[in-house]
């Protein structure tokens, strides 16, 4: 375990690199990246920063898919003291111009094909064909551990989406836990198919970084490919999300399903009732567990002593409560809002960026307030029953109804809008809409979905449509979501993947 004063980009990089030297750290795009490698790497990265302008603290955004620029840019960034904010790469319309708006990136670097959809932006832009040359090397800077290294946004539950201010230290503590929690040791290769602007595959790299293991970086998810990436890649270790597995599951048994060396995978949100099938069928070990953008591993346990359905006991360094309307610990087996508090300075999010009012909301009484609904049981473990925030989550990504709802509130036709999950067959959320029709419109749900496109991430675009005469709601006129949820997908609704319309990604 480093020194606290480790606990940041240069510490972690120079330590690794004395201590695991000519060792495979990464390969990405056909690039190998070894241990010895890693600190000119990122200081020259840094040199090339330094050289357009960037300083301490400037925030530097990346609309970028699975590439080595993005990886060499965010350990450049905490070589010089720089904010890295990757974006979604699904991100359009109003959602994306908010957050270049609220990040104030001085420097944008971007896939070229993202022109079209970019809105006004003051920074600079390189685009990832045509990028600079790495700089001449420099020195690291004074970085502390409570440094933020990353601004990674999360969806808006009732606003916009908040930038989650990530510091060194959390990086840190992420690989340490799940890296602990997953087995991994030198010589191990994790494998990812996961998109880089997320937390998950950020966190994997920190966790290759700090056990002496190789990262190996896929694309993106393909059920197809996805045996052949692990077989080719020599994969000991691997990610999935929730719909991953059922998705996997849905396809013919193939011999390839075994033709691997993985022993585990993390798979947070995984049906409980799928996990022996999976094991089954493919030896890979799927571990449950609960994380987030602004906390860390908080709840989980060795694969051993892993119960189905339930996400684990709180993880040594974390506290992990249960509480009512009022912040008062429910009793074990009531169910309550995920309350969490970490033990080591820095291991957790420092708040959310330009929005001090969401942070004090969020951290109340000091502790981070999750906005998800569980239950402790008396043995320690926690249950997941359902989520607090006015978000859907989808196939691993966090949806903003409130962003959805104001997208489709600005088609001329519609007078009103709710917007909430209905369950898939995939065991997650998908996304539904309730439209009230303004008097004298008429409007055709396959021209909504149009309308959606190119202002909407194609994961946020509504799958279920129901059109109704007047939103329920109370007395005060807020629109009573959890009428709507219950109704669910009916008979009137109208379901796009049936009306064989694919959304354009």
């Amino acid at each position: 375990m480093l020194e606290p004063s480790e606990r940041t980009i240069p510490g972690m990089l120079r330590n690794q690199a004395a201590r695991h030297g000519n060792l495979a750290l990464l390969h990405i795009e056909g690039q190998a990246w070894r241990y010895s490698d890693i600190c000119e790497i990122a200081a020259r990265s840094a040199g090339r920063l330094a050289d357009a302008g960037i300083v301490r603290g400037d925030r530097v955004a990346l609309i970028c898919a699975n590439r080595a620029t993005l990886i060499e840019t965010i350990l450049g960034c905490g070589w010089l003291g720089a904010i890295a904010v990757p974006i979604n790469t699904a991100s359009r319309g109003p959602s994306l111009a908010h957050v270049l708006a609220n990040a104030g990136a001085r420097l944008l670097i971007m896939e070229p094909d993202f022109r079209h959809v970019l809105p006004e932006t003051d920074a600079l832009i390189w685009h990832v064909d045509a990028m600079p040359a790495p700089g001449d090397a420099i020195p690291p800077a004074d970085i502390r551990p409570g440094d933020p290294l990353a601004i990674l946004y999360t969806s808006g539950t009732t606003g916009p989406s908040k930038g989650v201010i990530c510091p060194h230290a959390q990086f840190y503590w992420w690989g340490i836990h799940a890296g602990a929690l997953l087995g991994v040791r030198e010589g191990d290769v994790l494998a990812t198919c996961l998109p880089l602007f997320h937390t998950n595959a950020i966190n994997a790299f920190f966790q290759a970084l700090l056990a002496g293991a190789t990262l190996d970086v896929a694309p993106r998810f393909s059920a197809s490919g996805f045996w052949r990436m692990l077989a080719e890649s020599h994969a000991t270790v691997t990610y999935v999300l929730g719909a991953m597995v059922p998705i996997l599951l849905s396809r013919p048994p193939a011999p390839e399903e075994r033709t691997h060396r993985v022993r585990i995978a993390l798979a947070p949100g995984v049906p409980a009732h799928l996990h022996a099938a999976f094991t089954d069928r493919t030896g890979i070990a799927l571990l449950d567990g609960y994380g987030s953008t602004e906390t860390n591993f908080v709840l989980g346990c060795d694969i051993a002593d892993q119960l189905p359905g339930r996400m684990g006991p709180a993880v040594p360094g974390f506290d992990a409560r249960v509480l009512d309307d009022d912040d008062n610990e429910v009793q074990d087996g009531n169910a309550g809002e995920l309350a969490l508090r970490a033990d080591a300075p820095f291991a957790f999010a420092q708040g959310y960026w330009a929005m001090p009012d969401k942070t004090v909301e969020a951290w109340r009484n000091l502790w981070f307030h999750t906005g998800d609904r569980v239950v402790r049981e008396p043995n320690g473990y926690f249950r997941f029953v359902d989520r607090l925030k006015d978000a859907i989550r989808r196939r691993g990504e966090n949806i903003s109804s409130f962003e959805v709802e104001q997208v489709l509130q600005s088609h001329p036709a519609i007078a009103g809008v709710a917007v909430f999950p209905a369950r898939s067959e995939l065991a997650e959320d998908e996304v539904m809409a309730a439209i009230v029709v303004r008097d004298g419109h008429a409007v055709d749900p396959a021209e909504i979905i149009r309308f959606c496109e190119g202002k909407l991430p194609y994961f946020a675009v509504p799958r279920f449509i129901n059109f109704t005469d007047a939103l329920p709601a109370t007395e005060n006129g807020k629109v009573q979501k959890f009428r709507l949820i219950a109704h669910g997908v009916g008979p009137d609704t109208w379901d796009r993947e049936h009306a064989g319309i694919v959304v354009r990604r």
